[in-house]
């Protein structure tokens, strides 16, 4: 076979002009590099973070030549009892990687660290990767880091939710610190720029924020990131005039005003169409689409020319949708990653050895 076909593919990608499809190809080069230099990264259609990592590096290495089918398995047990394991690994995973880097810096405890930062609040998913961990280090003790751990975890629970298993480039490393103060999580309130700019800080492009915030087709936020689009848009005194009617008394029945101190704060389902099931399902970009995304950067695709376009691609298509999906996530999970003799494998990933 063509050891040069991945190059073949490059050349055509550079020739597509709908967005959508030229992830779709990228996404096929990845794998097809994968699948023709399986033991790096060192494909020239690589992000730089990404080619510092290998495939299957436990594996290659012959460290822990099981590694993901122990986390594999450990995630499925986890899963029949519990879907809502997907949307926390997802944001537990976004946390950690859009502040310091991929280095499982999120799950270290502490008074002062990224875990008690407000942004943080309600972050689940640590009970899951404490297990594995704990599982891990019985077989392979020092080997596998927190921060390959949670990429892994979150990509086989995803899968189960119904996204692609996508391509986890692996050997990370475990981050040495954990600060609070350097949590610059956005509010998600935010606008279409001030999103884009967070997006490109992190060298995510805008498709990689119009699929990546696809994450939001499943799990829960709180009342308090929605009130404002339903009583105080822009702080007008009044909602958001392009909220669909509806949805806006739906949304306004679950979450009253606050108007007392130490009002409860309940939570709501990011995609009502998903709810309990926390599906990854295109049904938030048919929502978008409607003017019925619950969180106001969600609707903000809506309202630029690419995004938009993004948006009715993924709402028509479950396919292009998941594909653009897996290459957003390997990218993400690439950011500022830690290797070699940088940080440290954790044995315990809340605390530093």
């Amino acid at each position: 076979m063509n050891r040069e076909f991945p190059a073949v593919l490059v050349h055509i990608v550079f020739k597509v002009r709908s967005l959508v499809m030229y992830q779709i190809l990228l996404t096929v080069v990845m794998v097809g590099a994968v699948s023709f230099f399986p033991e790096t990264a060192e494909a020239a259609v690589m992000e730089p973070s990404m080619q510092k990592l290998t495939w299957h590096y436990y594996k290659v290495y012959n460290t822990c030549e099981n590694a993901e089918n122990f986390i594999r398995h450990q995630v499925e047990i986890f899963y029949r009892n519990d879907k809502s394991i997907a949307p926390k690994l997802l944001r537990l995973l976004y946390s950690d990687c859009f502040v310091s880097g991929c280095d499982a810096s999120v799950l270290l405890e502490g008074p002062n660290s990224e875990r008690m930062a407000p942004q943080n609040r309600g972050l689940g998913g640590f009970v899951i990767i404490d297990k594995i961990k704990l599982v891990l280090e019985q077989r392979c003790p020092g080997v596998v880091s927190c921060a390959d751990i949670l990429n892994l975890a979150t990509r086989d629970a995803v899968h189960l939710a119904g996204a692609p298993s996508y391509p986890v480039f692996t050997g990370r490393r475990d981050g040495l610190t954990s600060d609070k103060q350097t949590v610059d999580l956005p509010s998600p309130s935010i606008s279409w720029d001030q999103a884009m700019a967070y997006f490109n800080s992190r060298g995510l492009s805008v498709l990689d924020m119009a699929t990546l915030l696809g994450s939001h087709s499943m799990g829960r936020t709180h009342c308090s990131h929605v009130v404002d689009r339903l009583y105080n848009y822009n702080k007008t005194g009044k909602p958001s005039p392009t909220m669909n009617k509806y949805f806006l008394s739906e949304m306004a029945k679950q979450c009253p005003p606050r108007t007392k101190k130490g009002q409860t704060d309940p939570l709501v389902y990011l995609n009502p169409d998903s709810g309990s099931n926390h599906s990854f399902t295109n049904s938030f970009y048919s929502r978008i689409l409607s003017n019925k995304s619950v969180l106001e950067v969600d609707q903000q695709l809506l309202y630029n020319d690419d995004t938009k376009q993004i948006s009715e691609e993924f709402a028509a298509s479950f396919e292009d949708l998941r594909k653009s999906f897996a290459l957003s996530m390997s990218k993400m999970g690439a950011i500022n990653v830690l290797t070699k003799t940088e940080g440290e494998i954790r044995r315990d990933c809340r605390r530093r050895n």
